[in-house]
């Protein structure tokens, strides 16, 4: 016997696509130390396969970026507070403006430079997916 049940109903999505935002901005807080904090660690060059002598070169620039990910972190985490916190419009905005900006970052890192194509998919797969999740369930309430 089919039931009309849905599967999964809209505070869940939305739920899930935050806990999710969650996760990626985690993920970019960690994104964010290595590259302002443990740019030039041997662990870190490891990751990101660079050499000591590249590093020393590069630790400007990814100082810079590590920030970039720092903030696409907050954006998320602030959206989800507010979301939490009952702003039901602006929080999910700003939970889809930071994992939205992570997602498309990924794409930017595939497309520009295949080699890293496994980095750009541990980037942007979860807040990929946590926009979509988001969408429909704003959509579907």
């Amino acid at each position: 016997m089919a039931s009309n049940v849905p599967l999964w109903d809209a505070a869940a999505m939305l739920t899930a696509g935050l806990v999710l935002a969650g996760i990626a901005a985690a993920l970019h807080v960690y994104i964010f130390y290595m590259e302002s904090l443990a740019w030039t660690r041997p662990s870190t060059r490891a990751v990101f396969g660079t050499s000591a002598e590249d590093a020393e070169t590069t630790k400007e620039l990814a100082f810079n970026q590590g920030f970039y990910n720092l903030f696409l972190a907050v954006l998320a985490g602030l959206g989800i507070a507010l979301t939490a916190s009952g702003a039901d419009d602006v929080g999910p905005a700003l939970a889809l403006a930071g994992t939205g900006s992570m997602a498309a970052a990924a794409i930017v890192l595939l497309l520009s430079s295949p080699a890293h194509a496994s980095a750009a998919l541990k980037q942007g797969v979860i807040p990929l997916v946590a926009v979509v999740l988001v969408v429909l369930g704003l959509a579907t309430s």
